[in-house]
């Protein structure tokens, strides 16, 4: 494959990235998906997805993510586990550099690569991740039972995040920099009828303490400016997520969030999915954008060849 040209690469595996291969392989394109760290994207560490159409009771995230991996590769999708770290345009054609250092090249690139969680930037939050600290209360959850745990965040992720961990602790803490949640009213209403969860509002994280594993967390509040230590067995960091754009710096330019400024991407790359969407960044949306990128990106490839 290493020497082959191929018409369509897509980046990334989740629901954009296989929504845009099943468009593509219908079309008799070939794609060829590279999934990078996260095969199946971030609905793979979610639990249950309530807003999915055409599942009334739900469905597993990773379920649905598998579901959609299956129908890509009935219609002749190739899954790499290779990640992609520089893009470059040569002619018509993007040379894509691989983390082994091999070559891979394409006619059209759909960049569905999505995001990767947004963390606080404190010496003690790196130092302490995975001893304690976390982005991924179902992947975690599990080993908190009994305990007392933080999540800081004010959106859908960090409601989920508080709910999920609910299930398993003894007492989760929600902190916010704000007065107000930023999260949708149904997430906002399970979390504050959740006898297990202590909102904080209008306090911000100073440092995550604790040597080997975590063991509390100092907060400042906002308005009184008092400090106050919290203890806890672990700390989830729910702030959303920053697009994985940055291997495309060297064709293109991106605004100061990492997003695509759109009207400077070279022909032939297309976008789909968390990685150009600031505003949404929901799976509905990500699946109709990789549908959208398919098609353009046939009808580009079809300009092409005529």
């Amino acid at each position: 494959m290493e020497d082959q040209i191929q018409k369509i690469i897509i980046i990334g595996a989740g629901p954009a990235g296989f929504t845009a291969a099943i468009y593509a392989g219908r079309a008799n394109l070939h794609p060829v998906i590279y999934a990078g760290p996260m095969p199946g994207g971030l609905l793979t560490q979610t639990g249950t997805v309530e807003n999915y159409p055409g599942f009334p009771e739900g469905i597993d995230g990773y379920t649905l993510m598998d579901q959609m991996e299956q129908q890509a590769k009935q219609y002749g999708a190739i899954l790499e586990y290779g990640t992609v770290t520089n893009v470059e345009k040569e002619g018509t054609l993007f040379k894509l550099t691989l983390q082994d250092q091999s070559i891979r090249k394409c006619e059209a690139l759909i960049m569905a690569a999505g995001a990767s969680p947004r963390w606080l930037g404190l010496e003690s939050e790196q130092r302490l991740r995975t001893h304690g600290v976390s982005s991924c209360a179902h992947c975690d959850g599990p080993f908190y039972k009994g305990k007392t745990v933080c999540v800081i965040g004010g959106g859908d992720s960090a409601m989920e995040e508080a709910t999920a961990l609910s299930k398993y602790t003894e007492k989760v803490i929600l902190i916010h920099r704000k007065e107000e949640f930023r999260a949708s009213s149904i997430m906002q209403e399970r979390v504050k009828t959740n006898p297990k969860i202590q909102c904080r509002m209008a306090c911000v994280t100073e440092e995550i303490l604790g040597k080997d594993h975590v063991e509390g967390i100092r907060i400042k509040n906002l308005k009184s400016g008092e400090t106050e230590v919290i203890p806890c067995d672990g700390v989830f960091v729910a702030l959303g997520h920053v697009p994985n754009t940055e291997i495309l710096r060297n064709i293109m330019t991106l605004d100061e969030r990492g997003y695509p400024v759109h009207n400077t991407a070279p022909e032939g790359l297309f976008f789909a999915g968390d990685c150009a969407d600031p505003e949404y960044r929901q799976a509905i949306t990500a699946t109709s954008s990789g549908c959208q990128a398919a098609m353009d990106a046939e009808k580009y490839l079809n300009s092409l060849h005529q």
